[in-house]
């Protein structure tokens, strides 16, 4: 996520962030084009496996979140919320 102070290229990413967090531990997780930050235990592993699965759907497409329209994303996501 680091872009160089004189490299001016933009950079897409996904952030997620979950509020209901009572156990007092500070979740994030980091990977390609996304950053998970806060919830609960099972709140923030819904979140990590439902982008691990769209961004494994874009690879299989040969694409990047920054290379994906606002509705694919919409639509990758729906179909990869957990059970």
């Amino acid at each position: 996520m680091n872009v160089p102070s004189g490299d001016k290229r933009a950079r897409t990413a996904l952030l997620g962030l979950a509020f209901d967090n009572d156990d007092g531990h500070k979740r994030l997780t980091r990977g390609q084009d996304f950053v998970l930050a806060g919830g609960s235990q099972e709140t923030h592993a819904v979140m990590q496996e439902t982008v691990i699965k769209v961004n494994e759907k874009l690879q299989g497409r040969g694409k990047r979140i920054g290379e994906t329209s606002v509705e694919e994303l919409r639509d990758l996501f729906a179909e990869s919320r957990p059970e």
